[in-house]
């Protein structure tokens, strides 16, 4: 037992270096508007969600390949990415982490980040700083 314990205590730690990383990397490509929440509570799909945006499609673009690529560089393995072809929005899954990456006009067009980050759950949110 105490094995398993231990053993999901590294997988979190481990997640949250990968959300440190996420985030500093957000911020290091000029994403705009970037929110983290914790919704392991909420859904059984990821224990993390990221949503950001870019201002144009090129930015949203450039923003995805370099998370891309750092997240590799520091050895994540299992991404999956889908609508990179889309350039309005990206979205990256490393598992228990799932990064949204958006055009404005969509972002606010499909509203994300009402259905996971309402008020009723501010008290989840992570302190990465």
């Amino acid at each position: 037992m105490y094995t398993s314990i231990l053993a999901d205590t590294q997988s979190i730690l481990a997640d949250t270096s990968y959300l440190k990383e996420i985030l500093v990397d957000l911020e290091d490509s000029g994403a705009e508007e970037a929110v983290c929440r914790e919704i392991r509570k909420k859904s059984a799909i990821a224990d993390f969600v990221v949503i950001a945006s870019g201002h144009s499609q090129r930015h949203v673009m450039a923003i995805a390949h370099h998370l891309l690529r750092r997240l590799k560089k520091i050895g994540c393995k299992n991404i999956q990415v889908e609508g990179l072809s889309s350039r309005n929005w990206v979205l990256i899954d490393i598992g228990d982490i799932i990064v949204h990456i958006l055009h404005p006009e969509v972002r606010s067009f499909y509203e994300l980040d009402k259905i996971w980050i309402d008020q009723d759950h501010l008290k989840d949110d992570l302190d990465v700083s």
